[in-house]
């Protein structure tokens, strides 16, 4: 396995892809958008590479399919995998769509179910609830995609404009419509999560995989954060039911809470003493 670098904004270079390539290479697996950076990749770029090559391309597009326009062709993809939550259908439910011709080895055996890719009984409510949840959101997806955009530009802008030594993290503009992941140096994300939330606001210091975990996120490591700024990272993911006053309220908020958390913190006042 060749595990490739990304560069500070989190992004894949498509040249690394090509150069990683070797004759015993048999699958490219890239995420499309990153769920805690909201980095978006260069999945068609990379797919042309894979076809010309004739590797098989999967991308996981658990956190863009239903947000962002998309295509499997427009993306030159063989397999594409999704997940029903993410787009406010039943939890355990997803789907893997697999290119005609393109041939994939069951991951559990005993029936004839799926065609013979998966054996046991078919999850019928979940893949109901999934289908109805998919029609709801192409429905809206080119004007959802457009509204959220909008409300993360002003609410990155509020955020980096209203509390100083604060950073964006993530791609500025290649990145989940929904996403917005920023550190704000000299405090620890986990008073800010606190401090959010009894003030009625709902975000996280990394992925929710992870969220029982003390490390710093390996996301944030990987595009070259500091352990002490990845620390004080929060993400704010928006949805449908985020409104713009959400939006201006989380912006009139935080600030305050960045000025009281760093009245505390020693780092802020090493900081402070250093550059008198």
């Amino acid at each position: 396995m060749t595990r490739l670098p990304v560069n500070a904004n989190g992004l894949l270079d498509p040249s690394d892809a090509k150069r990683a390539i070797t004759d015993r290479t048999i699958l490219i697996s890239i995420m499309h958008g990153n769920n805690e950076i909201g980095t978006m990749q260069p999945i068609a770029e990379i797919g042309a590479i894979a076809r010309e090559r004739g590797i098989t391309f999967h991308t996981d597009a658990v956190q863009t399919f239903g947000r962002v326009p998309l295509t499997v062709n427009g993306l030159n993809v063989d397999l594409l995998s999704a997940s029903a939550h993410k787009i406010y259908g039943p939890k355990g439910v997803g789907f893997l769509y697999i290119r005609k011709g393109t041939r994939i080895q069951p991951f559990m055996h005993g029936g004839d179910q799926e065609g013979g890719r998966r054996a046991s009984t078919h999850n019928v409510p979940g893949i109901v609830g999934m289908g109805k949840a998919v029609e709801l959101a192409m429905r809206d997806v080119d004007a959802e995609a457009v509204r959220l955009t909008a409300m993360r530009d002003r609410m990155i802008q509020g955020i980096l404009g209203n509390i100083e030594h604060s950073q964006l993290n993530g791609h500025p503009s290649l990145r989940l419509p929904n996403n917005i992941n920023v550190s704000i140096k000299y405090v620890e994300g986990e008073s800010l999560l606190l401090s959010l939330d009894m003030e009625g606001v709902a975000c996280s210091t990394g992925s929710a995989c992870t969220s029982s975990s003390l490390e710093a996120s390996h996301v944030l490591m990987a595009i070259g954060l500091p352990h002490e700024t990845a620390h004080g990272s929060l993400r704010f993911t928006l949805g449908r039911q985020t409104r713009e006053e959400d939006i201006e309220y989380v912006i009139g908020i935080l600030p305050g809470i960045a000025r009281r958390l760093r009245a505390m913190s020693p780092l802020y006042k090493n900081k402070n003493q250093a550059t008198a």
